[in-house]
């Protein structure tokens, strides 16, 4: 659940969300039946478990946010690519390139370009992304998502980058329709676009913390802005529960 597109000073505010608890935010029986699943569904010796468990210890390691997708959204994101045969993937928000080896390792087709604001963390990613053996099939690009999007979107346009078939949002919350509204222009007819943490622990559905939560307003922003874009075919919020707290996702279907 990656905020990596945030420029480095926010890091205390980070910090500040990793230690502010909720009184709805945990649960034990979410985090049991995590643990259950990925002992059947994600066990040592899967096709990428090392390369996910190196990625991990490596982001703590480096002291990076512990704010990455859990093992089974991980998986999810996974099984998402091999639905619709993903080749071509976009990542809005690397952090430690814990989700851009899952997406990675969907098939040995896809290729995935990720989006990185800080260059420690892009050096981190790279790491993590040369030890799974994805280097030549990730690549990682520096820069905010709304400076890199559009030379992006251009190169799209000129037919120097194919059409992206999924694209997943995991950046800074007040830019997520900015970069919504970037991508859907890349994504090919039924390709799929979804953007992470928009639930914010039920907060979403809270007008008065919209007027004053900047990430409760870009949350509330990329929905609403979705639910009325013409060019989406179908459209859905998913709520989730698990280790990694109380969120959700917002997945949308292209037309």
């Amino acid at each position: 659940m990656s905020n990596s597109d945030l420029p480095p000073q926010h890091s205390k505010e980070l910090a500040a969300a990793r230690t502010h608890t909720w009184s709805h935010e945990k649960d034990d029986r979410w985090t049991a039946v995590d643990q259950y699943a990925i002992k059947h569904l994600h066990p040592p010796g899967s096709a990428n478990y090392a390369a996910i468990n190196y990625a991990i210890q490596l982001a703590e390691e480096k002291q990076l946010p512990s704010i990455e997708v859990s093992l089974l959204q991980g998986k999810w994101l996974q099984t998402q690519c091999q639905l619709i045969d993903a080749r071509h993937v976009l990542e809005v928000g690397t952090l430690g390139g814990i989700s851009s080896i899952w997406l990675g390792t969907s098939s040995s087709r896809v290729r995935v370009t990720t989006i990185e604001i800080a260059p420690e963390r892009k050096a981190v990613a790279e790491q993590a992304i040369a030890h799974a053996g994805l280097s030549e099939r990730v690549e990682v690009m520096l820069g905010a998502g709304m400076d890199v999007l559009p030379k992006l979107r251009q190169e799209v346009a000129r037919g120097e980058r194919s059409k992206f078939d999924l694209v997943f949002i995991d950046a800074d919350k007040p830019n997520n329709l900015n970069y919504f509204n970037e991508a859907i222009q890349m994504v090919r007819s039924r390709g799929c676009i979804i953007v992470d943490n928009v639930v914010r622990r039920g907060r979403v559905a809270d007008d008065e913390l919209a007027k004053t939560d900047s990430q409760v307003e870009g949350a509330r922003r990329v929905i609403e802005g979705a639910g009325a874009d013409e060019r989406v075919l179908g459209h859905t919020l998913l709520q989730t529960v698990g280790e990694k707290n109380y969120d959700g996702m917002l997945i949308c279907v292209i037309k």
